[in-house]
């Protein structure tokens, strides 16, 4: 009997599993609806835990019918960064998961502000710990325990709580680089029992427990392994496994990514980096990117200027395209205001004005990277909605100077599989 690896990505809107066999190729999968957060006042944006549990559980159980007698030996669970949750010691649910865009935290985010240091991935009122701070006072007085979203439900796998991985755990405050819990997060009254014990991503933490193992029809020896963020599993799935291979999501904003040999954090651009064994993948987001295009262009027009690119003929136009006033990456300025013009009398002209100086944001962004200490991409792989535009890919590769191209896969559900096959060696150190 053959045997498969499961990734499980909890993302915004769904549930999503993969399977992998020993050779990586697509075996299974499955998708479960999540419904819409909940709106709070002051910022925030929750969910019940239970609704991510129910969805896992349904996902993994039409999987199972789809796998063809194939056994699942390892299983990896991926969530969204800085979901975070308060519960129990034997993982019972004491608040709200609190999503990775709430931003009500802010007079925790300012104690944070007070002890982390200066390039801290738990700065922020979204950071993990900021809404620990913030949720901790609604349990007082009895014992409890902070966890990722990706965390919980990996407990939920195994029946046992208390674990996190390298990367969720670094909007926490966890220190990457010293691989333990600094000690300024005693000045904020934290302290084990309430935080998790963290491992790398891909280590085996426990094995499926017996009930679930008889009902989707697996051995109880199924092994789960330490997940990852969403982001991080998308970045594993893109398939960008040397130093100096990048990564681009041309999605409602731009984000980038590259494998580096070590890490940079510079707050004040929103850059840090995730620990992937002996490398680190360090990142920056940019405010500009697909939601400029789909304020300014109905989806039939994106269409149909997208066929009248002409990449080797370019339009000289300097646009710096932002939704609302606003960037932190490449450039510093919360007060940077959208910059579209002149406006060409041709709509298809100015359209491919804003390919082209998106394409000048992104090469930049690479550059800052690459002064602040990571390589300049050897190569980008490209993921996202924008990806399957080849017109703009042949903008890219002229002004990034590297070979640019679609990423095979863009699942965090395909790069969460992958860690549950590879485990710790997943980007295995050159």
């Amino acid at each position: 009997m053959s045997i498969v690896y499961v990734g499980i990505d909890i993302g915004t809107s769904a549930c999503r599993t993969c399977a992998v066999d020993t050779g990586t190729n697509r075996v299974a999968s499955s998708r479960v609806e999540l419904p819409q957060a909940k709106r709070a006042t002051g910022g925030g944006v929750e969910q019940d835990p239970g609704v991510w549990w129910q969805a896992l559980q349904d996902a993994l159980e039409a999987l199972s019918d789809r796998l063809g007698g194939r056994r699942i030996a390892r299983i990896a669970v991926d969530g969204t960064s800085a979901t975070l949750l308060l519960c129990s010691p034997d993982g019972t649910p004491l608040t709200p998961g609190l999503m990775y865009n709430d931003s009500r935290a802010v007079e925790a985010a300012g104690l944070v502000a007070r002890y982390a240091p200066p390039d801290s991935a738990a700065r922020g009122a979204a950071s993990s710990l900021a809404k620990c701070l913030h949720l901790r006072d609604s349990v007082a007085g009895q014992p409890w325990l902070a966890l990722h979203q990706a965390d919980w439900l990996t407990g939920q796998l195994t029946g046992e709580f208390g674990c996190s991985d390298e990367n969720n755990a670094l909007k926490l405050g966890y220190d990457v680089e010293r691989r333990g819990w600094p000690d300024w997060l005693g000045k904020l009254q934290l302290a084990p029992p309430q935080l998790p014990r963290v491992v790398a991503p891909g280590t085996v933490i426990g094995t499926l427990r017996a009930s679930l193992a008889q009902r989707w029809g697996c051995s109880e020896t199924v092994e789960i392994v330490a997940g990852t963020t969403d982001s991080t599993a998308g970045f594993i799935a893109a398939g960008a496994c040397s130093t100096g291979m990048a990564v681009t999501a041309l999605g409602s904003t731009l984000v980038l990514k590259v494998l580096s040999e070590r890490p940079v954090f510079a707050a004040e651009y929103g850059i840090y980096s995730h620990r992937l064994g002996e490398r680190w993948l360090v990142g920056g987001a940019s405010n500009t990117g697909g939601a400029v295009l789909q304020q300014l262009f109905s989806a039939c027009d994106i269409k149909r200027f997208t066929r009248l690119l002409q990449p080797a003929t370019p339009t000289g136009l300097d646009y710096y395209p932002l939704p609302a006033a606003g960037e932190r990456f490449p450039v510093q300025d919360p007060g940077l205001a959208p910059r579209l013009q002149p406006r060409p009398a041709s709509d298809a002209r100015f359209f491919q004005g804003i390919l082209e100086s998106l394409a000048v944001i992104e090469q930049r962004g690479y550059r800052l990277l690459a002064e602040l200490g990571a390589p300049y991409p050897s190569q980008v792989l490209t993921v996202g909605g924008g990806a399957a535009n080849p017109g703009w890919q042949q903008i890219r590769a002229a002004r990034l100077q590297v070979p640019v191209s679609r990423a095979a896969h863009q699942e965090a559900a395909y790069g969460a599989a992958l860690l549950a096959l590879r485990g710790e060696t997943v980007f295995p150190h050159p």
